[in-house]
């Protein structure tokens, strides 16, 4: 598959890029979405799944599988296709039951031409959803992969108050999977998340993000500590907005570039979230859960390599709800078990290196 480049005058006037002659840049797409749940048919003993199989809540058979991955399927083919022809050269997903239903999805007609790649880890949370890493095998060549479990512990469980060494009892939920590999033979590095919940109260849960931040910001430090030019991605629904001490505080994510210094993290995010975007929306207020931040590096102005450019959210018409109580909100799955595509939007950022 042939990646595309931008004849960039027309979209960088005004700007660093604007030259007495055009310049040929190749361009990259990475994304996330959260494909609320991705479930197969089968029920599965270890997991909490019983809505979604044939004699669930949800009545999801087999009709019902195939109409969701095929609503997937569309969704990230279209994503960030504006300005790139080509779908996204690195996924990030989260909400998925198992390999089973990731090798589904990328088998789907409409998008088997980018011969996506899979890496995968089962969580150990409670509901048996995971996150995983989509690549496209052309331009991604992975050199290793682990998933790192996030230790939190429930201290008010009186049953199991004295247990973890007087922790409480221990909260499973999703690993953070890192992904270091060579895009078109340069190193990224990139982290999938899926942050706990907001169950019981944003206050409340709020440590637990905190604790999904620090786990993430040990990561990147790590990254940085062998390579001060590490180009990181952290990408995720990390259930929190840009504001939200997890990533504002403890993530340590800036919101303008200008306050970027060496070594530190860059949330393009931010900018959406002030100009009143968002990916996903609670009693009528929308916030930006779905987020992508990433390392200093990709924000220099030297495009000998790959480059930050500009962020987006896909939210296009046929991903809205069209009428009822929900209307303007994402197309979501039904509570009658009518497949839709998500509650959230999916996020992409472009990646630009100037063609030599």
């Amino acid at each position: 598959m042939k990646i595309k480049l931008l004849s960039i005058l027309a979209f960088f006037a005004g700007t660093v890029f604007a030259q007495s002659q055009q310049k040929s840049y190749a361009v990259h797409t990475v994304a996330f979405y959260n494909v609320e749940n991705l479930f197969d048919t089968i029920r599965d003993e270890k997991i909490y799944d019983e809505e979604w199989t044939p004699k669930g809540a949800r009545s999801w058979d087999g009709k019902k599988y195939q109409q969701k991955l095929e609503n997937l399927s569309r969704v990230i083919a279209e994503i960030g296709t504006d300005e790139n022809t080509n779908m996204p050269t690195i996924l990030g997903v989260s909400e998925i039951e198992n390999r089973k239903v990731l090798e589904d999805l990328v088998n789907m007609p409409k998008l088997k031409k980018a011969n996506y790649g899979i890496i995968h880890y089962d969580s150990p949370d409670r509901r048996g959803i995971d996150v995983a890493l989509f690549y496209q095998t052309k331009h991604f060549k992975p050199t290793s992969s682990k998933n790192i479990p996030l230790y939190i512990y429930d201290p008010t469980d009186t049953k199991y108050k004295d247990s973890n060494n007087g922790k409480g009892k221990r909260v499973y939920t999703r690993d953070q999977l890192l992904v270091t590999g060579l895009l078109d033979g340069e190193e990224m590095h990139f982290i999938v998340n899926h942050w706990p919940s907001r169950s019981g109260g944003e206050k409340k849960s709020s440590p637990n993000r905190e604790a999904a931040a620090a786990l993430n910001k040990k990561i990147i430090d790590s990254l940085y500590n062998i390579n001060p030019n590490a180009k990181v991605f952290t990408m995720g629904d990390l259930n929190d907005g840009p504001y939200n001490k997890s990533v504002k505080d403890v993530l340590e994510a800036k919101g303008k570039k200008d306050d970027v210094k060496k070594g530190g993290i860059f949330n393009p995010m931010y900018q959406l979230y002030k100009e009143g975007h968002g990916t996903i929306a609670y009693r009528d207020a929308w916030d930006i859960f779905d987020q992508i931040i990433f390392t200093e590096p990709l924000l220099s102005k030297d495009y000998s390599s790959f480059r930050y450019w500009k962020v987006g959210i896909f939210n296009k018409p046929f991903l809205v709800q069209k009428s009822g109580q929900y209307k303007g909100y994402p197309l979501r799955n039904q509570l009658s078990g009518e497949p839709g595509f998500s509650d959230h939007f999916p996020v992409y950022i472009y990646l630009i290196k100037e063609k030599q």
